[in-house]
């Protein structure tokens, strides 16, 4: 399974460096649209090598993505910490209540009936 990984890892590197090798001319990437950068006074952009925004755009929407589900799993994560914490409190209250029965019983007969 460890080699698979590793395979899988060096295909996908050999990939990546052959998309940014034939990436590399430069794009300006603008905030805004230039009809709105004129009118809000924004005229902002910078010029990067295709590759980079290629890779940035993957990175932030993996980030976006991780966020979303993580902020989309929270009720479950929520409800499995309930159920936790109550199965914690029954687990303690039947303990206390096998040793209210077993305690007037001798020590053997409790193990022996607990094991039963």
């Amino acid at each position: 399974m460890r080699y698979i990984r590793y395979a899988f890892l060096a295909t996908l590197a050999i990939v990546l460096v052959s998309v940014a090798l034939a990436n590399r001319g430069m794009v300006q990437l603008s905030l805004f649209p230039s009809g709105l950068a004129d009118l809000a006074g924004m005229n902002r952009s910078i010029e990067l090598p295709m590759f980079v925004v290629i890779f940035g755009g993957i990175v932030a929407g993996l980030l976006i993505g991780f966020i979303w589900e993580w902020l989309r799993e929270h009720k479950y994560r929520a409800q499995a910490s309930r159920k936790e914490a109550e199965v914690k409190k029954l687990e303690r209250e039947l303990r206390r209540t096998k040793a209210e029965r077993d305690k007037d019983k001798d020590e053997v007969l409790a193990l022996l009936d607990e094991a039963g």
